[in-house]
């Protein structure tokens, strides 16, 4: 084809990559709030534990105090109960932070519950002794609320414009099968017809390492590389803001599953009998270098340990590209 043929070309892909990624974001726009909470879920507990640091022990008549869970009340015991979020009682809404004089009691079925011990007052309303809270009092609480674990935004815009921006970011990683698809059929033109045969087991090994790469980044890179950020926070008050964080972890994401990239591209340039097992043990100092490198600019911090932990998925990628390309080399054809 002549030059213009091939921007001619290159447009026809980009136009369908784009419409690709816009039914999918469409999509992904209404499970939106299950991403937010996925992708949100490392910084909280981060956070969370960040916070947990900073409490002080109680200090009691007889030295330090221990707590007790809530299912370790029995019946006739009593309790000041704060309600630790917004809470319905009838047509009353208890506001957080508000407490009442509560006593353990077994309710018309005989299961043991909290009762209020006294009346409550809920602006207008008065909420009479003895009615049943809703708390199960075998499960408790997993954890109460804490405003200081959560992300924050600074305009009544922000959450459209973050949940935009995480269905947008969804769409491109569920679409990475027909990207590269549409990467392949801009390619192949100029291959050989035997090499293009290696387009489905390219997007197939493309796709489960994009996967594997992401998963890396969120569950084993992530959460110690927030820890060390926000332990260096410890003298100010952890505010995060979710537009910043929903970059870096998605950019991150992205990031490794792109790295990860490396065992089917080598398996596409063996078959080619463009690189050998041979040569990529030959050249492994080199490679040393550029993982190190490339580590270097992924890691968002300083420290030998974190750079480390984004080395290390890269120095296991290319082990196995090195088998990779021993299993599936071949030598150069022409026809």
């Amino acid at each position: 084809m002549s030059f213009l043929e091939h921007l001619d070309e290159l447009r026809t892909r980009l136009i369908r990559s784009m419409a690709f990624v816009l039914i999918a974001a469409f999509a992904c726009w209404w499970v939106s709030g299950a991403i937010y909470n996925f992708l949100a879920r490392p910084v909280q507990r981060a956070l969370a534990e960040a916070q947990q640091q900073r409490k002080v022990t109680i200090a009691g008549l007889n030295g330090e105090l221990t707590t007790v869970p809530l299912n370790s009340l029995h019946q006739n015991d009593k309790v000041r109960f704060a309600f630790p979020e917004l809470t319905k009682l009838g047509p009353a809404s208890i506001p957080a932070g508000a407490s009442v004089m509560a006593r353990v009691d077994k309710d018309s079925q005989g299961n043991l519950g909290l009762f209020t011990d006294e009346p409550l007052s809920a602006g207008n309303d008065i909420i009479p002794k003895d009615v049943k809270l809703p708390i199960d009092l075998k499960k408790g609480y997993e954890k109460l609320a804490d405003p200081n674990d959560k992300l924050i935004v600074t305009t009544a815009l922000e959450p459209f414009a973050l949940y935009v921006k995480v269905s947008l970011y969804a769409a491109i990683g569920l679409s990475v099968p027909f990207l590269l698809w549409q990467i392949w059929a801009f390619v192949s033109p100029g291959l050989y017809p035997h090499e293009r045969r290696y387009v489905t087991p390219f997007i197939g090994l493309s796709t489960i390492f994009f996967v594997l790469g992401a998963a890396t980044a969120y569950y084993l890179i992530f959460p110690p590389a927030a820890k060390y950020l926000l332990g260096l926070g410890s003298d100010f008050r952890l505010l995060l803001k979710a537009d910043d964080y929903f970059d870096f972890i998605i950019l991150l994401m992205l990031g490794m599953g792109l790295v990860a990239q490396m065992p089917a591209i080598t398996y596409v340039l063996a078959r080619m009998g463009l690189v050998t097992a041979r040569w990529m043990l030959k050249v492994w100092r080199v490679a040393v270098i550029v993982i190190l490198i490339v580590a270097a600019v992924l890691s968002p911090t300083n420290d030998v340990p974190n750079m480390l932990l984004f080395a290390a998925p890269m120095f296991v990628l290319y082990a196995i590209s090195i088998i990779v390309a021993w299993i599936c080399g071949r030598k150069r054809q022409t026809a």
